[in-house]
């Protein structure tokens, strides 16, 4: 084989009060790549359509990534990557983190399946350093790994995998502007207060929990964030409007998707997922901003192959 597709998912990184150690993987939406096994050595991105990203390898994220492995692997060939990019760059949803992850993943199966997921995660820590200013997997790991993931530690990387609740569905709302992950970080304040520190790992413990015994209603208690939100709310129109008209509508909770500006709940069932989709669209249809709004199952499988 010396050509593969493959899907390369969305992600949902931080979840309310799991900053930089959580994420969970979307179903419906992503980008495609193409990576081609070539006989001239060295890492070649040859198209990116969807979004004006560089084609040069040490300047995109994917060829980062890609070139992070091509070093490790040493393999007797070069690789072509091809890019359709359908999440906007500065999103929220982990467009930077697609990229890195596709490039090795497609490299991977080209090769034999040398690596298995959280090496290839590692290798793609340094494309989506490139984008945040800093290596960080809550985004990556999702991806690779599908479902709810927990970053345990990034030196050395260990990534557990977290059951998800077979009735839990997402809605986020995508708000058309940017966020740059590195501006986002740069508002954060360098240190808090105890009491803020003790609520958010009491939240995050407790939601992890939720998770592994599928308590849809600990699932609502949990999701609260009081470390980040506080501060990067005011980067997002209208936030707060829509936290409301989401608990209001049913939502089991409400939070900044990665850094923003985009905005995810979890409910349980459709019907309620639906409900919240209304509730988000009333909102903003109402401010005169574009918007985007995606309603999805957590995607449990990741990464794949399109035939």
């Amino acid at each position: 084989m010396n050509e593969i597709k493959i899907f390369s998912p969305a992600t949902v990184a931080n979840v309310a009060c799991g900053f930089d150690v959580m994420g969970f993987c979307l179903d419906s939406v992503g980008d495609e790549m193409v990576i081609r096994k070539i006989d001239k050595k060295g890492i070649f991105i040859t198209k990116s359509e969807g979004f004006d990203l560089p084609l040069k390898t040490e300047e995109n994220v994917a060829g980062v990534s890609a070139l992070a492995m091509y070093q490790a692997a040493q393999p007797d060939c070069g690789f072509e990557i091809e890019i359709y990019k359908n999440i906007k760059p500065g999103s929220g949803i982990g467009s930077s983190a697609a990229s890195a992850v596709g490039s090795v993943f497609g490299m991977n199966e080209l090769l034999g399946r040398p690596y298995n997921k959280t090496q290839l995660t590692e290798f793609a820590i340094k494309g989506e350093a490139l984008a945040s200013k800093c290596e960080h997997a809550d985004n990556l790991a999702p991806a690779m790994f599908g479902g709810f993931t927990l970053v345990k530690s990034v030196s050395p990387l260990e990534i557990l995998e977290i059951p998800t609740p077979s009735d839990l569905y997402a809605t986020i709302i995508h708000p058309q502007i940017e966020i740059k992950t590195s501006e986002a970080r740069a508002i954060l304040p360098k240190d808090i207060s105890l009491s803020n520190a003790i609520t958010q790992w009491a939240n995050f413990g407790s939601f992890i929990h939720a998770l592994h015994t599928s308590n849809y209603e600990l699932i609502r208690k949990s999701l609260h964030d009081v470390v980040i939100e506080p501060y990067r709310k005011k980067l997002i129109p209208h936030y707060d409007e829509v936290k409301s008209a989401v608990l209001n509508a049913g939502g089991l909770g409400v939070g900044i998707s990665g850094s923003g500006p985009s905005i995810f709940s979890l409910s349980k069932g459709v019907e309620n997922a639906e409900k919240v989709k209304l509730a988000m669209n009333d909102v903003y249809s109402k401010t005169g901003l574009a918007f985007d709004i995606h309603l999805t199952k957590i995607n449990s499988e990741g990464i794949k192959i399109i035939p």
